[in-house]
């Protein structure tokens, strides 16, 4: 019997040998860096949490996230300093006007959500209501012709209208004293106007003209990126959407995983925003992050009709929808 139990302890010492020498050395993860273009918020929660489910590590991938201290997503995607970037239609528009070689790999909302935003103390219903009025921008002079486009629409002068640049003020505080109307965001800045219990009169941009309906924000890479690591881009695409569709059927975990984070958000903010958004993250498309062509052309010329571009673009180059599968 003992020489039975010397030869089990010695063969379980061998198994347990041949295991380690049989072993693998783990497969070393890609290191990939994604440059928001704000700080984090709710567009950006689907890449929270293909970080945090571990989405992207199981492809092999391990993604840093940042926000950009210097240049914007655009410059340093399209300088390999990042390899992923969150941009916007309009940015992506004119990056590839000077010929800067960034494409958009998906729209992470299918809808512009944005529009003009006033306190219902100021009396602005409609875009007639602008005469006479106080706008406060961040200086781009596509804010001035988006007004316009609107203010045509109901026979306004937009030139009766005081364009001022505000930067990236409270909308809430300048509404106090220095403005009467900004350009928001409907799913975060609307909702916390809810939260707050303050009354507000909202304009939709894409109700009023639809070729203002562009895709903001969207996901970029760059040329280089496809044409030489297009493996790492199918494989980031892969966890991105899987975060996102996550993001649309969890929304209440999702903002629990933005605000791990990013602890310094409003809690009932965040959970508001992300409620809103799971309704518009793929809305009535067929795949979360799909883009038409027909959008990128028609704001192309909208932005060209109203002399924001000298040549139009090749909207071919500026976008694809090989990576959303």
């Amino acid at each position: 019997m003992k020489k039975v139990l010397i030869l089990i302890i010695t063969l379980a010492l061998l198994a347990g040998c041949g295991s380690k020498k049989e072993e693998l050395p783990k497969e070393e993860l890609s290191k990939v860096v994604v440059t928001l273009d704000w700080t984090p918020n709710t567009n950006h929660t689907g890449l929270y949490v293909a970080k945090d489910k571990d989405f992207y590590k199981d492809l092999g991938l391990d993604v840093e996230i940042v926000q950009p201290s210097s240049g914007t997503a655009e410059q340093l995607v399209a300088t390999d300093k990042a390899q992923f970037g969150v941009s916007y239609q309009e940015s992506v528009t004119f990056a590839r006007l000077e010929e800067v070689p960034v494409v958009s790999i998906a729209a992470v909302i299918q809808h512009n959500t944005s529009g003009f935003a006033a306190l219902s103390t100021k009396g602005i219903k409609t875009p007639k209501d602008f005469e006479g009025k106080k706008y406060g921008g961040w200086g781009s002079p596509i804010e001035k012709a988006t007004l316009k486009a609107l203010m045509d629409s109901v026979g306004a002068d937009v030139e009766k209208v005081d364009i001022l640049s505000s930067g990236a003020t409270d909308f809430f505080a300048s509404s106090k004293k220095d403005i009467d109307f900004a350009w928001i965001f409907a799913g975060w800045t609307g909702i916390e106007a809810k939260l707050k219990g303050i009354g507000i009169d909202y304009i939709s941009l894409k109700d009023f003209a639809p070729e203002l309906d562009y895709y903001t924000p969207v996901i970029i890479t760059s040329e280089k990126n496809i044409s030489e690591n297009k493996e790492l881009v199918e494989k980031f695409m892969q966890a991105t959407k899987k975060g996102y569709e996550f993001a649309m059927k969890n929304p209440e975990e999702s903002a629990e995983i933005l605000l791990a984070n990013a602890p310094e958000l409003d809690k009932d903010l965040v959970v508001e925003s992300q409620k809103f958004l799971a309704g518009e993250y793929q809305a009535e498309a067929n795949s979360w992050g799909i883009q038409k062509k027909s959008v990128w052309d028609m704001y192309t010329d909208w932005l060209f009709a109203n002399g924001l571009m000298e040549n139009k673009i090749d909207t071919t180059k500026a976008f694809t929808n090989e990576f959303i599968k």
